[in-house]
């Protein structure tokens, strides 16, 4: 980021630096791009049941596309198959899926933003 002076209003730095930020970050990459080795999971964690999904007997799947950030980290992540919006399922595979840490994908072996594709699933014993 870059310094954008002392006498700007506190509202007007964020907005200049925010700009100056999304310009500087490249769209992420896709799984499968040319060039792009893919992220590897070094840390996962699972999801909880909510009680009223099991009371409800709620099983199944959730699918999500998540950025993995050039650092390893989890970044924007979107349901695109959804289990449970009621008993709150979904919201929890989004939370347990942000803690997530990934050797990053790499492209001509630097790090980069690469998007994947995750799956978890929820099933009674």
């Amino acid at each position: 980021m870059r310094n954008v002076g002392c006498l700007i209003g506190v509202f007007a730095v964020l907005c200049v630096t925010t700009a100056v930020a999304a310009q500087e970050r490249a769209t992420p990459f896709r799984h499968g791009d040319p060039g792009i080795s893919d992220p590897i999971v070094t840390k996962e964690l699972h999801p909880t049941y909510t009680r009223e999904a099991m009371e409800a007997r709620i099983q199944g799947t959730i699918a999500m596309n998540a950025v993995v950030l050039e650092d390893g980290t989890v970044g924007d992540v979107t349901i695109t198959q959804s289990l449970d919006e009621k008993y709150g399922l979904d919201q929890e595979a989004v939370k347990a899926l942000k803690q997530w840490k990934f050797k990053p994908g790499t492209k001509d072996k630097k790090p980069v933003a690469v998007i994947v594709n995750v799956t978890m699933s929820f099933t009674l014993k």
